[in-house]
């Protein structure tokens, strides 16, 4: 573990945590722990008044990323546009699968999962449950759609919204 590495995020920059989602790195700070000398980056999460301390020397490892590219933003929105795919296998599974795909940090996962859970005003109800996991996985890309386009969330949810809309039948 040499020091010679070149840190791959830098203060001041957005990151996405996998278990967490988008966050910005506030500084980058030595610590002692059990007797070791360890750097850390200090990431802020404005929204869930969350800071992280994450090992420099782990952060990929863990699945640490910096934002998605334009290119990916837009694959999301084509992602969310395609039909939902419901597997018929029981919810418990299934709530797991989302889960882990919300946690990923993969925006097209996380799409898929919006894309899969959306529903509109005259499909059935959502149970609590399913409710929970696709507002957790609308934040995630929300936040991220936002961050990579100039941190405006009230126009990301917007854009999300649309597509979501848009690919929706129309109903005669």
């Amino acid at each position: 573990m040499s020091k010679s590495k070149k840190n791959e995020f830098s203060p001041n920059e957005f990151v996405v945590y996998p278990a967490h989602g988008v966050g910005q790195i506030i500084s980058i700070e030595e610590q002692e722990v059990a007797g070791m000398q360890l750097e850390l980056f200090v990431i802020s999460f404005e929204k869930d008044k969350m800071t992280l301390r994450v090992p420099t020397n782990k952060a990929t490892e863990i699945g640490m990323r910096g934002l998605s590219s334009p290119d990916v933003i837009e694959q999301a929105m084509r992602t969310l546009k395609g039909k939902a795919k419901v597997k018929r296998a029981m919810w418990s599974r299934r709530a797991q699968e989302y889960e882990q795909k919300i946690n990923s940090g993969d925006l097209i996962a996380i799409a898929e999962v919006v894309r899969d859970l959306h529903r509109t005003d005259d499909q059935r109800e959502q149970s609590y449950s399913e409710r929970q996991l696709y507002e957790a996985a609308l934040e995630r890309l929300t936040r991220e759609v936002a961050a990579v386009a100039d941190g405006d969330e009230a126009a990301a949810a917007k854009k999300v919204d649309d597509v979501l809309v848009s690919r929706a039948p129309a109903a005669a």
